[in-house]
């Protein structure tokens, strides 16, 4: 089967790529590197649930001390605000004003560097406080972005039967956040639901009067007396020790043990004149967990719910799964058994389900296209294809790699939908070469095959540009849809690029060893099992003009009748299939002069109704704090809200 050196025909870009592979030894090789490439990205490249988007917002926290939001709008908010805009790349800016302080966040461009955005900020802001008045401390700057979503939230909360104070809880949750942040790629971790312990000193004001001490006495003296500094170095017999003048209150006696004054020749102590105590909690908010029992009976118990984040680029499901491989390990020994612990937000969980879930339908369906070869063509041109389809995949894998791209919905989706139009060119290729076999046998195969190619060689390059053409404008939408989307056109783009360098250069090699002794058999009867069918269909049909003119009238009143059912909305129109998703949030905000208590109350209400639908497992109540926030929250500042009149509920 050796190649002549003329050929009947121009072979062009494809028929010359066809004939330096065709014969080659590298040709395996290059099956094998790209399968292996591939299987490398596939097992590399980090699986998440939706797509990353870089929306930087970066937050000015400025305290205006002594001034009432009127004030501090025209003084402090509208100057800072006029300072933002003029920062390049800022596309929204926002503020908050109330009495005594105030926040502007910035909102950059969607692919703004985060590093960037918050650079600008901190130049700009500096460069122009002398636009702010005197007295005004430098602002908080603070920057946000998607790597600040928690992949994993823990809530811990007393077991049925076992009162565990949030106290006690936070202590726990304190210690597993020390334990979690060790494992490599955790990002930023923060508690929800902690409790704010203290040490109050609750002054008796007749006490203060019958020893004519003031509280004004009475703060600098707690106030002096809670520091501790470095006073210098003693160098000794070779020794240098360190001294240290003072030290911070630990304990309710310590305090109340201060020296205030004298009165009457004797000594009078804060404890004389003030109630001191420990306080578990001094924070104005509830956090409990809501659950069932075996018995059926709501179990509500204080919660404190860990959040933890990924770092960027990390891949989420092994993050996700370190973090509960630990926590597992922790169990009965820092968690102990009087605690519970749910894990009320797993993405990579949920990221690893639909990615494997999309990989599953892509395998699916590259089965249905080998199955279809096989009944239309034969069974040695359908191995042709189940090598051809993997290949490409895997390939089009690899640059999504390559190019920053991650696995998930919307670039598994983008397979799903380039697998029908990729397997074209292989499929195309490998009938014209049958057709050329059959039309002259005696002619050799390598030669036949070679020419095949370069017949549809032009074509076959025209409608693969084509279709990238068609693609490649998704890239340059802009706004949020733009990353988000752009998975679909670079991964469609490559996999259609890679679907013909592999249909001219693997699929003729294939052919020639696959299927070159004996062809398809329905070329040699001449007309196949579709073709028959095909012909037993169209004839009757073609047989008039009549006939021919009510089957084109009834193709075009069925297509534009399904139109209808766009208008009606029996068909939904959507791009990508509605999530499932296992946790939802509920946002309440009561009226202004509203109680925390009521709050609680009120969220407790809504907590007992969505634990009476069957599907709800369990949900925990914020009232006077926010929860956990998702991407919806970072870009609506859900972590914001504090105050007794606003609470979260978090549904799983």
């Amino acid at each position: 089967m050796s190649e002549p050196n003329s050929f009947d025909q121009p072979l062009g870009l494809a028929g010359w790529l066809t004939r330096g592979f065709i014969t080659s030894p590298l040709t395996p090789l290059v099956i094998l590197a790209a399968l292996a490439m591939g299987l490398i990205a596939l097992v590399s490249l980090p699986r998440e649930e939706e797509p990353q988007i870089s929306v930087p917002l970066v937050d000015i926290h400025i305290r205006a001390s002594g001034l009432r939001a009127e004030d501090a709008v025209q003084l402090v908010t509208e100057p800072m605000e006029n300072i933002v805009k003029a920062i390049d790349d800022v596309e929204h800016v926002y503020s908050q004003t109330r009495d005594d302080a105030a926040m502007v966040t910035a909102r950059f461009e969607v692919g703004t560097s985060a590093d960037t955005a918050i650079l600008r900020v901190h130049e700009k802001v500096r460069a122009n406080m002398d636009r702010i008045p005197v007295g005004i401390p430098e602002p908080l700057i603070v920057g946000r972005g998607i790597n600040d979503v928690a992949i994993v939230t823990l809530t811990l909360s007393g077991k049925p039967g076992h009162e565990v104070s949030s106290y006690d809880l936070s202590r726990i949750a304190r210690a597993l956040r020390g334990e979690l942040t060790k494992i490599e790629n955790v990002g930023l971790t923060y508690l929800t639901g902690e409790a704010q312990e203290a040490i109050r000193v609750a002054p008796d004001p007749e006490k203060l009067a019958l020893y004519g001490v003031t509280l004004q006495q009475l703060a600098g003296k707690v106030g002096a007396a809670n520091r501790a500094f470095s006073t210098g170095r003693v160098r000794d017999a070779g020794q240098q020790i360190d001294l240290v003048a003072g030290q911070t209150l630990t304990d309710p006696a310590e305090i109340a043990g201060l020296l205030l004054t004298t009165r009457d020749g004797r000594p009078v102590y804060v404890g004389d004149v003030a109630d001191i105590e420990f306080v578990p909690d001094m924070s104005a908010q509830y956090a409990t967990n809501v659950t069932r029992t075996e018995g059926g009976e709501l179990h509500r118990a204080p919660a404190v719910t860990l959040a933890l984040a990924k770092r960027a680029g990390a891949n989420a499901v092994v993050v996700a799964e370190e973090i509960l491989h630990k926590v597992h390990s922790l169990e009965g020994e820092l968690i102990p058994e009087t605690v519970a612990l749910s894990v009320t937000r797993d993405y990579g969980e949920t990221a690893n389900e639909k990615a494997n879930e999309l990989l599953f339908h892509l395998g699916l369906a590259t089965i249905s296209i080998i199955g279809l070869v096989w009944l239309s063509i034969g069974w040695r041109e359908s191995i042709v294809v189940a090598v051809v389809i993997p290949m490409t995949i895997l390939l089009t894998l690899f640059a999504a790699w390559i190019m920053g791209y991650t696995l998930n919905r919307v670039s598994l989706f983008a397979l799903i939908f380039s697998i029908g139009i990729l397997v074209d060119d292989a499929i195309v290729v490998i009938e014209n070469i049958a057709r050329h076999w059959q039309l002259d046998r005696a002619k050799n195969k390598v030669t036949a095959a070679i020419e095949a190619v370069a017949e549809v060689g032009n074509p076959t390059i025209v409608a693969t540009l084509t279709v990238v053409a068609a693609l490649l404008p998704m890239l340059f939408v802009s706004g949020l849809m733009g990353p988000y989307m752009s998975p679909i056109p670079a991964n469609a783009s490559a996999a259609m690029i890679f679907s013909f360098f592999v249909a001219v250069m693997v699929t003729p090699w294939l052919m020639v060893k696959v299927a070159g002794k004996q062809t398809a058999g329905h070329h040699e009867e001449g007309e196949g099992g579709l073709g028959r069918l095909y012909r037993r269909v169209a004839t009757p049909i073609l047989a008039t003009k009549t006939r021919s003119w009510i089957f084109l009238l009834v193709t075009i009143v069925l297509s534009f009748g399904s139109l209808g059912l766009l208008y009606t909305k029996d068909v939904t129109v959507k791009l990508l299939p509605f999530d499932n998703k296992s946790e939802l949030s509920v946002v309440v905000d009561l009226p202004e002069g509203s109680s925390v208590e009521a709050t609680d109350t009120a969220v407790q209400r809504v907590a007992h109704v969505a634990m009476d639908l069957p599907e709800v497992i369990e949900t925990q109540t914020h009232a006077g704090t926010a929860a956990p926030f998702n991407f919806n929250g970072l870009v609506r500042h859900y972590f914001d809200r504090r105050g007794q009149t606003v609470a979260d509920i978090q549904v799983n």
